[in-house]
């Protein structure tokens, strides 16, 4: 069981930095703490399909840590 727990996170982890990667928020590393080019539209589309996988993925991940922290190893 806690195997395949600890496959499903990996496979979850994966699809998570993926889709962190994807997205564009900015051109260059100032924009990442706030400095030039700060401006945020509404997100439609595929960036809006991307950011809800990436909340979704990232929570999955939060409860598959919690799920094998607390499971008794077999």
């Amino acid at each position: 069981m806690n195997k395949i727990l600890i496959g499903i996170q990996i496979i979850v982890s994966s699809l998570l930095v993926v889709l962190v990667l994807l997205q564009q928020r900015g051109s260059a590393l100032g924009s990442a703490f706030g400095f030039e080019g700060s401006f945020y539209g509404k997100m439609r589309g595929l960036e809006r399909k991307i950011f809800l996988s990436t909340v979704i993925l990232g929570c999955l991940f939060i409860i598959l840590s919690l799920l094998n922290l607390f499971l008794p190893y077999y």
